[in-house]
């Protein structure tokens, strides 16, 4: 996330109507097949239409050796590399298959990790261009004969960061996106005391499956058994939530991703007759109508968030981000719609005043200093436009950085 965990529930319902208004959901997901519809080799990157089960052709073909990676801190191209376990085939992005992608529409990267190597790349999806994050992943170069470390679930969350997990859920890892890739292994999940013996760690009914992210602080892990567990971050308690029904007797749950009407669709790397599209109150599957059977799939990601916060409602929004008493200063536009609002200053003394902007990591985006000369005094404020969508803090600091005004304010 960066997002401070301890804000989460004040932001989170906030932005999920910031993105309503939007209307950024991804009607696509990205999918790891094999070149062959049948096939079991995880190395070849598609995408399916979320409306109508339709898959593209290969975006990328990860076996090609020849194709070299690029090094995630210096963007300069590698050189080739022969590894003891798996020669030339290190060098291919997919190499050893994956079987665990995250889509960070922000900076417009696939994250992923292969199976059987402990490493972070991503796809930058505009050029298609393949990274690696020096170092171990995991922590564990070694993989387990009982796959039991092996991270086949992975998500980018509503805070913004990646969340990875391992087959059997004692690595919870995070990795920051942007610039600077930073990597931290969160620990082992702990069982609610209501799960009753369904264990997250337990490899009959929880290894394998996908991941994705709801927007009030939870990770759900659908496994591969079709087994749904909800995950907080901060506590990294797994509840179980039950298991999908519907589903062909011999279907597993491989890729998981939110539809635009918050619906899950799942997919299989073993039963292909149909995608399903799961109701995340009640866990009941329905196959979804297409024209032509799905590619058998090991993997799904897209940016969509599940909405399991109750959204807050437009008007309460802009009510809720007024401060009171805050007829001495005004901010307006809100929501700002162009990257600029204006600070109207109606009952300060003159003197100079610095405006701070900070986004919901509490960064800094944006800082001026104005002149106050008397009542009615505006000052024009611009965000920057690469800065995200969302909710900002704005801070008014008089000459003895004493905040004389705080309040919230939304841009579209």
């Amino acid at each position: 996330m960066t997002k401070n965990l301890r804000i989460v529930p004040l932001l989170m319902g906030t932005f999920c109507i910031a993105n309503l208004a939007l209307s950024q959901s991804d009607r696509f997901a990205y999918a790891v097949t094999d070149v062959n519809k049948d096939g079991a080799n995880w190395s070849f990157l598609r995408k399916v239409d979320l409306q109508t089960g339709t898959y593209s052709d290969v975006l990328l073909n990860g076996t090609d050796v020849s194709r070299l990676a690029y090094d995630a801190s210096t963007k300069q191209q590698m050189t080739p590399m022969t590894d003891a376990r798996f020669g030339n085939l290190a060098n291919a992005a997919f190499g050893t298959g994956v079987a665990a992608v995250a889509y960070d529409k922000r900076h417009e990267r696939l994250y992923y990790t292969p199976m059987f190597i402990d490493q972070l790349r991503f796809i930058d999806v505009r050029s298609m261009k393949v990274y690696f994050v020096a170092g171990n992943f995991a922590s564990q170069p070694n993989k387990a004969a009982d796959q039991s470390n092996i991270v086949t679930r992975m998500v980018i969350a509503d805070d913004g960061n990646g969340y990875a997990l391992t087959n059997d859920g004692n690595h919870l890892l995070r990795f920051t996106t942007g610039k600077k890739t930073e990597i931290s292994d969160l620990g082992s999940l702990v069982d609610a005391a209501e799960n009753k013996g369904i264990s997250i760690h337990n490899s009959c009914s929880s290894f394998g499956g996908d991941m994705i992210a709801d927007n009030d602080g939870n990770l759900l892990v659908f496994s591969a058994r079709n087994n749904v567990f909800k995950v907080n971050i901060e506590s990294k308690v797994a509840t179980h939530l039950g298991t999908i029904t519907g589903l062909p007797a011999n279907f597993t749950t491989n890729g998981a991703a939110v539809d635009e009407n918050n619906r899950i669709l799942v997919s299989s790397a073993v039963d292909a007759s149909a995608l399903y599209s799961v109701d995340p109150r009640t866990l009941v599957a329905v196959a979804m109508q297409t024209t032509t059977a799905p590619w058998h799939t090991a993997d799904l990601a897209n940016s969509n968030i599940l909405e399991s916060r109750k959204p807050v409602a437009p008007a309460e929004l802009l009510t809720s981000i007024l401060s009171p008493g805050s007829d001495k200063i005004q901010l307006f536009p809100n929501p700002v719609t162009t990257n600029t609002f204006n600070i109207q200053f109606n009952g300060v003394d003159g003197g100079n005043y610095t405006v701070q902007v900070t986004d919901s990591k509490g960064q800094l985006v944006t800082q001026r200093t104005t002149s106050v000369n008397g009542k009615g005094s505006v000052s024009n404020i611009n965000i920057p436009t690469p800065s995200a969508k969302g909710i900002y803090i704005v801070k008014v600091n008089d000459n003895n950085s004493k905040t004389v005004y705080s309040s919230k304010i939304v841009v579209q």
